[in-house]
């Protein structure tokens, strides 16, 4: 029997939420010298600002209704529950669209392209853009959990979301879209799975064998493109951190970051600054309420140990091809690439490896690019998928 989706409503307790007021107000704060630039870390005095926001001013249940205020169901598929909101498309010919996340993000990144993508005509499109859209939480993340086995990483994930498609929801073809991890779970459907494929929209592109492969050099950029080489070497240089400690030994932090919300509030908060489109403020690109929600997502699902060993199921556990085709990523394929992502390959590279279809190059915004740029990233979606409907 194909596995049922039951409706789903967030209601956290009021006990979790009166031991977080009493945890924050606890905080025992370490020293943080000549730190102005974050040179260090995440900054005490901008921590405390917002910790102190955390506490007087942010409401979780205005947040909760708004999670709400979409369909959220969920499910177990091969005894991995997964969380996900399913808005119908309206329009004449809704496509179904499953939208993946990553680390540090959650489903709620996907927040302001929803209703775009699902009702265009609300939203000053055409209502024969619509899709039915699907933002699953990634298993061990967030209402994803608990997550008590082990062995899932981005390309089992991908087996799992055909699952839910297909046999949970019905949709025997689907389109998909992601970016960080979610790319790699979309890459994943496209190179496994094209038979079932309308097409892969991505927000970042890099090899599924990252954990092993050697990323492009210098050489293999055009004069045109060089700077893209050079930008991912300093961008890249600030995101090995996580990845060294997830995917080694992440149940270690995670006594830590799972007693602490200040600790997981820096951890995550120092990403969303390093990796956006901020210009080192990160307030420009998410309000102290977005971060604080980020991390309530984590928190109150306690869902950091298991987000973390993603990271070590991804590198213990390797990607490998299913053959040595080429393209890599048979489905169709639309890359867009915000200008302040973390890796920025060829242009030869990314004809290489995918059924490239469309290629874009953003006037701004970087690794979160649905919660930083959801204009540009609808209106790119729409674009790419228009020749693939019918």
């Amino acid at each position: 029997m194909s596995p049922a989706a039951e409706p789903f409503v967030v209601d956290v307790p009021d006990a979790v939420l009166e031991d977080l007021a009493g945890r924050l107000a606890r905080t025992r704060w370490p020293i943080d010298p000549e730190n102005d630039d974050w040179r260090y870390g995440a900054q005490r005095a901008y921590l405390e600002d917002l910790v102190e926001h955390w506490r007087m001013r942010y409401d979780w249940r205005e947040h909760e209704r708004r999670i709400n205020a979409y369909a959220n169901f969920r499910t177990t598929i091969d005894d991995v529950p997964v969380h996900f909101i399913h808005e119908r498309g309206r329009g004449p010919a809704p496509i179904p669209l499953i939208l993946s996340h990553g680390w540090p993000w959650t489903f709620w990144d996907f927040q302001h392209v929803i209703g775009p993508l699902s009702d265009p005509a609300a939203h000053g499109g055409d209502p024969a853009d619509a899709f039915d859209v699907v933002v699953p939480s990634l298993p061990g993340f967030g209402f994803s959990t608990p997550l008590r086995r082990t062995g899932i990483n981005f390309h089992r994930t991908a087996d799992l979301w055909v699952t839910l498609m297909r046999d949970v929801l019905g949709y025997d073809r689907f389109a998909a879209q992601g970016g960080d991890w979610g790319h790699l779970v979309s890459s994943q459907l496209g190179h496994r799975y094209p038979q079932h494929m309308i097409g892969v929209h991505l927000s970042l592109a890099m090899p599924m064998d990252l954990f092993t492969a050697q990323l492009p050099g210098e050489d293999a950029y055009e004069p045109d493109e060089r700077h893209f080489y050079h930008h991912t070497q300093a961008r890249m240089a600030h995101a090995t951190t996580h990845v060294v400690v997830q995917s080694t030994d992440p149940q270690t932090v995670s006594y830590g970051l799972h007693d602490s919300p200040v600790g997981l509030l820096a951890w995550l908060v120092d990403r969303r600054r390093w990796w956006s489109d901020c210009d080192g403020d990160v307030e420009r690109r998410f309000s102290k309420d977005d971060l604080i929600t980020t991390t309530m997502l984590y928190w109150i699902t306690e869902s950091y140990v298991s987000s973390a060993r993603f990271y070590w199921e991804a590198k213990h556990h390797p990607w490998r091809p299913v053959d040595d085709a080429r393209p890599v990523v048979r489905s169709p394929t639309g890359v867009a690439i915000f200008p302040q992502e973390l890796a920025i390959m060829p242009r030869a590279w990314l004809h290489e490896y995918y059924n490239l279809q469309r290629l874009t190059y953003m006037k701004s915004g970087g690794h979160f690019a649905p919660a930083e740029e959801p204009e540009a990233l609808v209106e790119d979606v729409r674009a790419f998928f228009r020749p693939l409907r019918g």
